[in-house]
């Protein structure tokens, strides 16, 4: 089974979860990198995986994303200082662990995630997402699973579409067309997310619904004609938003080793002796190699 990981997400609970009083020995906050670390090796124990990675957002404003479209992910604050300094710390870790640790300034990490996943799905091995964020679920395929680690849920294909009412491939035209406020995506103005479920589950994609448009406002659908409306006027914005919404799996990564490598004691040592870890998680660390 490969694992891959999206780290930003457990950095950030943790960042915001434990009291930024924990501080080092020079004074610095720690608590991002103590939770990540505290989940790193918990996420080791219960998964033992033969292939892993940990994929990195190394910039909030200089993906391919913002080149098509400038204002996303506008609405986000860059981390401060305080958590800036342990996102590295949290890099350093992850390698000390013995863990591969990919970042890129074009490819965010969903794309790096997106681009790993689909390699081991051509090869035909199964892989486990780790992350609780939705536009993931667009890569779950028959045999693979996402793993909402934090709140202990894993969806396979079918439960992709329990919790969001579509499958895994209409994911990223549900959000292209009701929009993604996390990531300051418009989407089609008017069009919320109940609408655009009902209508991929009649039209299947946002291509065929296009294409089938004038078919709308004879739907089963409150306000069909109005609804009808609005896509049309819409269609540039959709259309816009679904090449921010797709996921790459092409990224130009390089050939990448998944294989986990063990636990560089002397590095994992010296990383916590830095922080001001006590025994217990250092060790706990270190035992992921015996």
């Amino acid at each position: 089974m490969r694992y891959l990981v999206d780290a930003s997400v457990y950095i950030f609970r943790a960042w915001f979860s434990i009291p930024d009083s924990m501080r080092g020995p020079d004074g610095l906050p720690v608590n991002a990198l103590y939770g990540y670390a505290r989940f790193l090796g918990e996420l080791m124990q219960r998964a033992t995986p033969d292939e892993i990675a940990v994929a990195f957002d190394e910039s909030l404003t200089t993906s391919f994303r913002n080149e098509i479209y400038p204002l996303y992910k506008a609405n986000r604050e860059l981390p401060p200082p305080e958590l800036e300094n342990q996102l590295q710390r949290c890099r350093l870790m992850t390698e000390a662990v013995g863990i591969t640790c990919l970042a890129s300034p074009v490819w965010e990490a969903d794309d790096i995630i997106g681009t790993l996943a689909a390699r081991a799905q051509s090869e035909g091995k199964p892989v486990t997402i780790v992350t609780s964020d939705k536009d993931l679920a667009q890569l779950i395929t028959a045999n693979d699973r996402l793993w909402d680690y934090s709140n202990d849920r894993v969806l396979d294909r079918d439960g992709v579409f329990e919790t969001f009412g579509v499958w895994p491939e209409q994911v990223a035209d549900l959000l292209a067309l009701a929009g993604d406020a996390v990531d300051n995506i418009p989407g089609v103005r008017g069009i919320g997310r109940k609408t655009a479920t009902a209508l991929l589950a009649h039209f299947g994609t946002l291509d065929a619904l296009y294409a089938r448009v004038d078919e709308v406002e004879f739907l089963r659908l409150r306000g069909a004609k109005s609804v009808a409306t609005k896509l049309r006027g819409g269609r540039a914005e959709a259309e816009l938003a679904r090449r921010l919404t797709t996921i790459v799996r092409d990224a130009d990564l390089g050939e990448v080793d998944l294989s986990w490598r063990g636990v560089d004691r002397t590095a994992l040592a010296a990383l916590c002796k830095e922080a001001g870890f006590g025994d217990r998680l250092r060790d706990t660390l270190l035992a992921l190699d015996t």
